[in-house]
């Protein structure tokens, strides 16, 4: 069972938040309740639950306050807000210190609560098996696809394009799990605007480290890793379709650098922008 402590300084809705809930049949129990954060670090730093369900605004120690000490003393407790309508700076600042999820109070159901408490199950379930798989790992290096030498440029012969030229498109991964899933799908929509493992993990309502590590699990690729692969199949697209500047071009697929794109562009083809053009 994941233990789970409730702070929330009114009482009618900690007491709700404890009884709509059949907290053993999602393979939780609650082990204490707090009306204040001072009370409920301490509870934490003694008992160290799974999970703590906290109300933001709180007087004295509030919520965020209570997040970021809990993170200061090195514990990896998940946590979800619970927020009024008018406080999502909070929620922006908790999400950054690693809150996994928030919940609307005035539009919290049971519905949502038992999704909520799936979702963070989930991500339990998932720290638990990352910390038994550590030290049992290989992490091997990919395979060069392009080996460039001041002489020429050699490409292995099953990573060439359709035109023969050193560049490899990105396969969208096919994964199950639906949050990366979303994220996928946003990026292939929304690869020209600025995005970031802290906007997505934002998008999907997680923890950004959480994002981070089962993002790579998932699909094999760091997040940015593979947004800068899509984008850079945008931009060969363009080099090859259009007369666009390279600027221009960088600037279409989410670079506000052309000296940025020009660079990445090179380490995933061996070759600068204006050099791809010609050989197309």
């Amino acid at each position: 069972m994941w233990k789970v402590l409730l702070v929330e300084d009114e009482v009618f809705v900690r007491e709700s938040v404890r009884e709509i809930i059949s907290w053993e049949e999602l393979g939780y129990t609650v082990i204490g309740e707090s009306g204040n954060g001072t009370e409920a670090l301490a509870m934490i730093i003694q008992d160290t639950p799974d999970l703590v369900l906290t109300d933001i605004v709180m007087p004295g120690m509030d919520g965020l306050e209570l997040l970021k000490q809990t993170r200061q003393a090195g514990l990896k407790t998940k946590f979800v807000m619970l927020t009024c309508m008018g406080e999502f700076e909070y929620v922006r600042r908790a999400m950054e210190y690693g809150a996994s999820n928030y919940i609307l109070k005035l539009s919290m159901s049971v519905d949502s609560l038992r999704d909520t408490l799936r979702k963070v199950s989930a991500e339990l379930g998932t720290s638990a098996e990352e910390r038994m798989e550590e030290g049992h790992q290989e992490v091997s290096s990919p395979t060069p696809l392009i080996t460039s030498t001041s002489a020429s440029l050699t490409i292995s012969p099953d990573s060439l394009s359709e035109t023969d030229l050193p560049f490899i498109p990105v396969r969208e991964p096919v994964v199950k799990h639906p949050e990366i899933s979303k994220i996928i799908e946003y990026i292939g929509q929304h690869y020209d605007q600025d995005i970031t493992v802290k906007s997505m993990s934002r998008y999907v309502m997680m923890g950004e480290n959480y994002v981070s590590a089962l993002f790579k699990k998932k699909t094999g690729h760091t997040l940015i890793h593979y947004l800068h692969g899509v984008r850079m199949e945008k931009a060969a697209e363009y080099l090859r379709e259009t007369n666009l500047p390279v600027q221009e071009i960088g600037y279409r697929v989410g670079f506000g650098s052309d000296n940025y794109f020009i660079k990445i562009f090179k380490r995933w083809t061996g070759c600068t922008p204006s050099q791809y053009r010609h050989r197309s």
